[in-house]
């Protein structure tokens, strides 16, 4: 049973720093923005075992930083676990060596991931902000269709809501664009 993870607004959090490298998880957060999205989780032909929902999201995040100037880039393990709650010390030694090339780390995961980042980064002056809320669990039924698409729908008598953004280009923004 995933948790149920919601963007949620972190531009003042991000307004001071130069360069942020986007960390997620491939597995909880991409699941909620599917769902949220009302969009297949897995479309294994034509984008792997990414999620194309979450991947216009940590798109449209880029842009936005981008746009203010901001340099980034995006973090994320799938071998040998890739849950960040679960990350072995190599794994996180390989996010330490590339987290400490930015001023700061946007996590894309529940709060449990959040805590593997900033362990990870303890003693370094990266600072981490958690870009999703957790609200919840959620259960769902998963549905594999032809050619090898997964889909994933909330049962409606799930412990959290799946709430979140509105369905738009793949999903809200974490973050407002701030006039500078």
């Amino acid at each position: 049973m995933p948790v149920n993870l919601t963007p949620k607004d972190v531009s003042a959090e991000l307004a001071e720093f130069n360069s942020v490298l986007i960390a997620s998880c491939p597995v909880c957060p991409p699941m909620c923005v599917a769902m949220q999205n009302d969009a297949p989780f897995i479309e294994f032909f034509k984008h792997g075992i990414k999620t194309e929902a979450f991947e216009a999201h940590i798109q449209s995040i880029r842009d936005l930083l981008t746009k203010r100037g901001v340099r980034t880039g995006v973090f994320s393990i799938h071998t040998p676990t890739p849950m960040m709650c679960l990350w072995t010390e190599s794994q996180r030694r390989r996010f330490l060596k590339r987290a400490k090339d930015y001023d700061a780390v946007l996590v894309l995961a529940c709060d449990s991931g959040t805590v593997s980042a900033r362990d990870a980064l303890e003693g370094t002056d990266c600072s981490v902000v958690q870009a999703l809320q957790m609200d919840g669990v959620v259960n769902a039924t998963t549905t594999i269709g032809f050619p090898l698409v997964v889909s994933m729908k909330p049962n409606m008598e799930s412990p959290g809501p799946i709430s979140g953004p509105p369905p738009t280009d793949h999903g809200e923004h974490t973050f407002t664009e701030q006039a500078g």
